[in-house]
């Protein structure tokens, strides 16, 4: 990839982004220092070096997954809130029309 000029006020206007002419010119200056910084890395020796989606190792750090008891009943209803007839009571949020 080259380093095409990007037209930042397109960009803007694509993102919906206001911007003065000072704040263009100054992100295009950004950009194109960005973009320049980019390209030095395709000079980068990385024959041999494998892919890698993590800068460090990540090792699984999920729970084995096994049942475990929950809540009876009895200790669901004296958390909740109203309760009628061994079940939630919860407001109506259904319009019948």
């Amino acid at each position: 990839m080259s380093t095409e000029h990007i037209d930042v006020r397109y960009i803007a206007d694509l993102a919906r982004i206001e911007l003065s002419d000072e704040e263009c010119s100054t992100f295009q200056g950004q950009l194109e220092a960005i973009l320049g910084y980019v390209e030095t890395l395709k000079d980068v020796d990385v024959e041999g070096i494998e892919p890698t989606a993590h800068a460090s190792p990540v090792f699984d750090r999920l729970r084995q997954d096994a049942s475990r008891p929950g809540l009876n009943q009895a200790d669901l209803l004296r958390n909740a809130p109203d309760s009628a007839l061994g079940q939630i009571r919860v407001p109506k949020v259904v319009d019948p029309s």
